[in-house]
């Protein structure tokens, strides 16, 4: 069972920054400084469970564009079991509560292996790809509709 939920303590926080590190400093070779950044403080950050166990994360934050949601990551024990897809799904439904206005922007940068997975949820690719901490981006967006 996959238990996804808004993170609220600074226990849990810390599971979820443990899983990055994991995923994107270890798993990916990202710079730590990249990784961890001045955003994390304000952005709205999610954590899944599988059976109780600390599995995947991510966060959405408000830009000058709008709404941009990032840091994905699952564990690779729990990849392919469909975390990454509730991780959408749940936050998707957090903004969608959030009665945002129709038009306001929801975008975010897909590393290509997932982009398939953000484009079910009707994020679409726009401009060129581009490397972020030397992996291959695409941006890929979606208005929230009136």
């Amino acid at each position: 069972m996959i238990r996804v939920k808004k993170i609220e303590s600074q226990q849990v926080l810390d599971q979820a920054f443990d899983i990055r590190r994991e995923v994107f400093i270890v798993g990916q070779n990202c710079p730590e400084k990249d990784e961890f950044d001045e955003f994390d403080e304000n952005a709205t950050h999610f954590i899944a469970f599988v059976k109780g166990e600390p599995a995947g994360t991510c966060r959405y934050r408000e830009t000058n564009k709008g709404l941009k949601l990032e840091r994905f990551a699952v564990l690779e024990a729990y990849r392919g079991q469909g975390v990454g897809k509730r991780l959408v799904q749940t936050v998707l439904g957090y903004i969608e509560k959030e009665n945002l206005a129709p038009g306001t922007l929801l975008y975010l940068h897909a590393q290509v292996d997932a982009m398939g997975l953000y484009s079910r949820f009707g994020f679409e690719k726009v401009g060129e790809r581009f490397f972020e901490v030397g992996i291959e981006h695409f941006e890929m967006q979606k208005t929230i509709e009136g």
